[in-house]
């Protein structure tokens, strides 16, 4: 690659902004099928290249002083890379959250077995929420760790934004066994009923649809009522229509009569 073509990926990288919904879409992008049949070698070579330019870039930042750091963390949020791990676990530890939380992104996309105490720590009781905000996020990534309880005691007790993302990680969690996925469930079905929040409503709902399929016949009954339940009585138009999706995805004879019930007495438009 040009000399030119690493400044410019360098003035790139400086101006990258931490942004969890590019996490999330490039996460999609990654479940949309096999892509292999359509790559163009040469530019699968050069976008390599680039990304391994990148991440040496970033392990250089993150030795050095805060704003170094601060871009460093940026790359580690959006490409993987095992060498960045030694150097990025120590920064869950900094003062500073801005650090702490872009550190738990971090992790997020680079998960490490001796990073999960320490953001199960920060989960528990880091003062900033932004930071307990992230490691909720992030844990989902560890789903096979012991993070079902502390996740459920974040999804009852803390603040709005660290509800919705512990509600999405439990859904991880809950795919790994259907013990797991029957405790999720009813803890999101609680969750559902109680919680004050619309969009941590609606993202109660998405993590049950998700386990749906993996729960035993009394579970998806009890989940389908709880999803009805809300479909008819909750006060925000956007949780009830989430509740619509939900089930209308449900491949259930049951299911699909009942819908067609309600719409007929005009009870759904």
């Amino acid at each position: 690659m040009k000399e030119e073509s690493f400044k410019s990926i360098d003035e790139d990288l400086r101006n990258l902004a931490i942004d969890p919904d590019v996490l999330e879409k490039e996460l999609a992008a990654e479940l949309q099928g096999d892509p292999l049949d359509d790559i163009d070698l040469e530019a699968f070579t050069s976008d390599q290249n680039k990304v391994l330019h990148e991440c040496q870039l970033g392990l250089q930042w993150l030795e050095k002083g805060h704003e170094e750091r601060l871009q460093g963390l940026r790359v580690f949020c959006e490409h993987r890379d095992p060498r960045a791990l030694p150097l990025l676990i120590p920064l869950l530890s900094e003062p500073c959250p801005v650090e702490r939380m872009s550190a738990v992104y971090a992790l997020g996309r680079n998960p490490s077995p001796k990073a999960v105490d320490i953001l199960l720590g920060l989960l528990q009781s880091d003062s900033n929420a932004y930071v307990r905000k992230a490691a909720a996020w992030s844990l989902g990534n560890y789903s096979t760790s012991p993070v079902l309880d502390p996740l459920v005691r974040a999804l009852h007790n803390d603040v709005a934004a660290v509800r919705l993302w512990a509600a999405s990680s439990l859904a991880e969690v809950g795919s790994t066994s259907i013990e797991n996925a029957e405790r999720v469930v009813s803890e999101l079905l609680l969750g559902l009923r109680i919680d004050q929040e619309p969009l941590v409503r609606s993202n109660c709902i998405w993590s049950l649809g998700r386990l749906y399929e993996q729960l035993f016949e009394s579970m998806k009954s009890e989940l389908i009522e709880g999803l009805f339940c809300i479909l008819l009585n909750d006060l925000e138009p956007s949780v009830r229509y989430e509740a619509r999706v939900a089930l209308e995805q449900i491949q259930s004879p049951e299911v699909v009569t009942r819908l067609k019930k309600l719409l007929e007495d005009g009870v759904l438009l």
